[in-house]
């Protein structure tokens, strides 16, 4: 019997992961497992530790904590660590998956990671050395092959080719293929990481275990989805997503594989939970946000209510001199369907006093851009004083489609500690308060606010179409240019209007500098905003 230890744990922790290795190993013995699987560098609290790993007194600790914790666990186990090694050619360090059996007094052996991916929002040859070989170890009475996440990602899918080929070394040379991995999630990706254990399992002619990390970390979300997979496809282990848990499996006793979820389910428990850790591990209690009876705000305050609990949400109300009374009417029935504080706080008072005040400045020119944004950094100044006040943290409520084209005010409405829908196009924000609304079984986010034009409102009969092109539209052309990498002429010759594609083009690339300055967001996609996509703002566009 296998014991899978899918867990969340706060990165730089070491005795919250010393605490978690010798509970789970625990609770896995007593339930008759011989063997026990952590996921990816658990060790230092999870992954990624980033520049924790070059303070070389933190890796230290970390490796002695794992060789005490290694002696007095009831049975073996497979850690993943980070294991200082000689110095040499690069990192003197190695993202391994450390051998313990407490029966030989601990530690006996360790591979190390021989792929080391350097895309999207991985950079782990900034810190590690890969490995050179295949390791096969005998254990609990098992030919086990050792392999650390990017090591069974084959070219195809993870569009990298490598001069090493990890799961091809194993072949006809063991009994089961162990795979620690900490895999960030996005969407679609549950149904390829399944499409790619069967086809390790089938090639290595073994069964293959694979143990996720669960919880947010940061921007990066990881959803589990640890499981046991057999050369015929059946599945012998499965836990459940986006949680913790233990789960024993059996090669030899296949199991249902779990129904999958629809993509709008998969959204909304991806950025619950991101929330909810986020504030968890930064040792948040409460947030504060703007309502402002627009859909974004609605959305992000029905997201944090669900993960934090409606008591720990507070929205602030702050009608200006172009807001419609809809707008407010709409704010306060979404606080009071989701049972939340609110402050109603007018800003226009504040606006007379900040424009008289620019007046020398002002009184030559007609009304633009420079009054709009005055009036969202007042909400912001707002938000963010409450915010200290408090002791809450801000949530921005700003869509990817507005980050994208720079539809977005700095100090204004990007002021915050976390974007919830940085990575949640216009067009997914519709889609996913209607889910909520069908999933609640009532107007859990009020219709009005998801059928109206959107507006800024800041200045008369405002609407987004004045500024952008219908959101449809700008989200179908976005998608080509950041998640596909497209050209804009690419995206013109596949039936886009020239116009429009090369002004969205203009805006992606002239706002870099509005995003470098942004909090960070929760990544849901392939290409989001921050880590992982990294343009220099002063540039040739």
């Amino acid at each position: 019997m296998l014991a899978l230890a899918q867990t969340s744990t706060l990165i730089g922790d070491l005795d919250g992961a010393a605490r978690c290795l010798r509970e789970q190993t625990a609770a896995a013995a007593a339930q008759g497992a011989r063997l026990i699987i952590f996921p990816e560098l658990v060790a230092c609290g999870g992954y990624p530790p980033r520049d924790l790993l070059e303070r070389r007194w933190f890796v230290a600790a970390q490796w002695r904590m794992v060789q005490e914790v290694a002696r007095s666990l009831p049975i073996p186990a497979l850690i993943g660590a980070a294991e200082p090694l000689e110095p040499g050619a690069g990192p003197a360090l190695a993202n391994s998956l450390v051998v313990c059996d407490p029966a030989r007094g601990g530690v006996v052996g360790s591979y190390r990671k021989r792929l080391l991916p350097n895309y999207d929002v991985f950079d782990e040859r900034r810190y590690f050395r890969p490995g050179d070989g295949p390791q096969v170890v005998e254990l609990a009475g098992l030919r086990i092959g050792l392999t650390v996440c990017e090591d069974i990602w084959s070219a195809d899918l993870s569009g990298v080719a490598y001069h090493q080929d990890p799961v091809g070394d194993l072949v006809g040379r063991c009994d089961l293929v162990v795979n620690a991995s900490a895999s960030p999630w996005q969407g679609g990706k549950p149904v390829v990481r399944q499409h790619l254990l069967a086809a390790v399992a089938r090639r290595v002619g073994a069964p293959v275990v694979y143990v996720n990390q669960v919880g947010g970390h940061d921007e990066l979300l990881f959803d589990g989805g640890s499981g046991g997979v057999l050369p015929d496809g059946r599945c012998f282990a499965a836990a459940p997503r986006w949680a913790p848990a233990l789960v024993l499996g059996d090669p030899a006793r296949a199991v249902p594989l779990p129904a999958a979820s629809d993509d709008l389910t998969e959204l909304r428990a991806a950025l619950v939970m991101g929330l909810r850790d986020y504030c968890a591990k930064t040792r948040q209690a409460r947030v504060v946000l703007g309502l402002s009876g627009g859909i974004d705000s609605a959305l992000v305050a029905a997201l944090a209510a669900e993960a934090l609990g409606p008591a720990q949400v507070i929205g602030l109300l702050m009608p200006g001199p172009y807001s419609s009374p809809g707008s407010l009417t709409d704010a306060q029935a979404l606080a009071e369907g989701l049972g939340l504080s609110t402050y109603t706080m007018p800003i226009s008072a504040a606006n007379a006093v900040l424009t008289s005040t620019l007046a020398p400045v002002f009184a030559d020119s007609a009304p633009g851009l420079a009054e709009e944004n005055l009036q969202s950094r007042l909400r912001g100044v707002l938000i963010m004083a409450t915010a200290n006040k408090l002791g809450a943290m801000a949530l921005t409520t700003g869509n990817k489609s507005e980050l994208a084209t720079g539809y977005c005010t700095i100090y204004g409405d990007m002021n915050g500690g976390l974007g919830i829908l940085g990575d949640v196009y216009k067009t997914q924000v519709w889609a996913l308060s209607r889910h909520l609304n069908a999933m609640a079984g009532r107007e859990l986010i009020p219709v009005s606010s998801i059928t109206k034009p959107p507006s800024a409102e800041l200045r008369p009969d405002q609407t987004d179409q004045d500024s952008l092109p219908p959101y449809e539209v700008l989200d179908r052309i976005l998608k080509r240019l950041l998640e596909q990498g497209d050209e804009p002429e690419a995206v013109i010759a596949a039936g886009e209007d020239p116009a429009i594609v090369r002004r969205v083009f203009h805006l992606l690339e002239v706002n870099e500098f509005k995003r470098r300055q942004s909090p960070p967001i929760l990544r849901v996609t392939g290409k989001a905003f921050g880590i992982g996509r990294r343009m220099p703002i002063a540039r040739q566009w």
